[in-house]
């Protein structure tokens, strides 16, 4: 199995980050599921017939971030499906150290989906959650995931905000303890938060709209000394109010990746306990109708989508 990223948008589109980053030709993806068909003579914890996935991002492992534990800060990172060659495909060889074989069975379809899934984790769970109150900005497939961990993990209200009132409603199918606010109707209002019991701004922000207005209304609503986990990518130049981030004490901190493995453990116990992931799941295509997947994530309603390459 294999599930469609917002990268692989980019690249089938083929903008202007895709012609300076994707070396051609090359087979793309990097969010997958399957079967070990194949070992390399020196791997000794991985059997032929496992089931596992894959963390996307192959760091060097000899620079001072991979000898601290700290691998997904590599600054020699090599992502599959945009550096190499990806998972669209029968085939995928990695490194051994780069599997993940979860503890417990879990589908190939959630497997699939731990990729954009960690993201949602390392980002929602960069600060404490429990009883805080928590503004998401984009309800796109991981917004809509890290409002799930966020809800799971103890937060208090989670109000999530876009323009797409598609997802604005998957968020709230998918994690019924969510408030969505669609931006391009409404607005956060100070009686809108004193009316959930918010009085001085929310505690935590996840950044992951892109957009350079959805941030600069995090900032204005987020409490003094609040904490904002940023992963989407803001447009080249794009400002901020900075009087807000010193007068106010904010921490921004940039998410990149997953936590290899923490995210990967602490997303799937989540799962084991309870965290409906499978929810996101809206389509599912036979990978020879791979054309229908595009379209589906190009529409802008759907949440993951699922290529199954089994005959």
């Amino acid at each position: 199995k294999t599930a469609i990223c917002g990268t692989d948008i980019h690249i089938y589109k083929w903008d202007e980050w895709a012609q300076k980053t994707i070396p051609v030709p090359m087979t793309t993806g990097h969010e997958f599921a399957g079967e070990i068909v194949e070992l390399g003579s020196n791997v000794i914890d991985l059997q032929i017939g496992d089931i596992v996935s894959g963390e996307g991002h192959i760091t060097c492992g000899r620079c001072r971030n991979c000898l601290a534990g700290r691998k997904h800060l590599c600054p020699n990172t090599i992502g599959i499906g945009v550096n190499r060659t990806g998972c669209f495909a029968e085939y995928l060889s990695i490194p051994a150290e780069n599997v993940f074989k979860p503890s417990q069975q879990i589908s190939t379809d959630l497997l699939a989906c731990f990729d954009p899934y960690g993201n949602a984790v390392h980002t929602a769970l960069s600060f404490n959650m429990v009883g805080e109150d928590v503004l998401i900005t984009g309800a796109g497939p991981i917004g809509i995931m890290a409002a799930m961990v966020a809800m799971h993990a103890g937060a208090r209200n989670i109000v999530i905000t876009d323009l797409n009132q598609y997802r604005l409603d998957l968020a709230k199918k998918v994690a019924p303890k969510v408030i969505p606010i669609n931006v391009s109707k409404d607005t956060i209002t100070q009686k809108f938060m004193q009316d959930l019991g918010i009085f001085e701004g929310f505690d935590v922000g996840l950044e992951m709209s892109g957009s350079p207005h959805a941030f600069g209304d995090m900032l204005n609503l987020m409490i003094n000394g609040g904490n904002i986990a940023m992963l989407a990518i803001m447009p080249s130049g794009s400002g901020i109010d900075w009087d807000q981030v010193v007068f106010k004490g904010l921490t921004i901190k940039g998410i990149y990746g997953r936590e290899i493995f923490e995210t990967w453990y602490k997303g799937s116990m989540m799962v084991q306990s309870g965290l409906p992931l499978e929810d996101i799941i809206t389509h599912r295509f036979h990978y020879t109708d791979f054309q229908k997947g595009f379209d589906a994530m190009l529409s802008g309603e759907s949440g993951k989508v699922i290529l199954n390459w089994e005959d």
